[in-house]
């Protein structure tokens, strides 16, 4: 295969992937939208976190949320939870990696809060115990996986948000990630400036 080729079969894949998910993730994300929107006009913010390509979602998410998506509308509250590399490197180096969104977490958490928590594999204790945290500070989850959804899933409860992208290839669970933060951010905005 010529590598030509090979990066047309990429799109396809992606392409596809997206296309075979739109019905089956519709509902969560539109649930998750008015969850956000709700804890926005209450007040709330969105606390972020992922690990590697998910760490940059979470930052990318935050920083739209912070500005804007497509319209120009208010500041929204949202903090990604790994873009603060001195908070993050002083708990790792301390030997408690596992810790470090846990407690900004329940340092930063409120009641009514939400967690946007996003692990590929559902398996990081990094984002298992932000999830414990979480729940601690009576927040709400949403949580984006890959795969089957790992550990993670045994964790929600029926109040929190689920968003399964049931793929193996970690490469094309980051890209349908990318396309649900874009339809958050989209629906967002619709319920809250009233665009149909």
């Amino acid at each position: 295969m010529n590598l030509t080729t090979r990066i047309s079969n990429h799109f396809e894949q992606s392409g596809r992937l997206k296309l075979e998910l739109a019905e089956l993730m519709a509902a969560p994300i539109a649930k998750a939208a008015e969850m956000i929107v709700h804890a926005q006009l209450n007040e709330n913010k969105v606390l972020c976190c992922g690990n590697g390509g998910a760490a940059a979602n979470a930052q990318y998410f935050a920083s739209r949320m912070l500005n804007h998506y497509e319209m120009e509308r208010p500041g929204l509250a949202a903090i990604a939870l790994g873009a603060d590399t001195i908070t993050l490197t002083t708990i790792a180096n301390l030997g408690h990696f596992e810790q470090i969104f846990s407690k900004q977490v329940m340092a930063l958490g409120q009641p009514g809060d939400i967690l946007l928590a996003m692990s590929t594999s559902g398996n990081s204790k990094n984002i298992l115990k932000a999830i414990h945290a979480a729940k601690e500070r009576n927040m709400h989850i949403i949580a984006l996986t890959g795969s089957d959804g790992g550990e993670l899933i045994e964790l929600l409860s029926d109040e929190d948000i689920h968003i399964g992208v049931p793929h193996g290839n970690a490469s094309r669970v980051q890209e349908v990630y990318v396309l649900i933060l874009h339809c958050l951010c989209d629906a967002i905005d619709c319920l809250l400036l009233g665009v149909n």
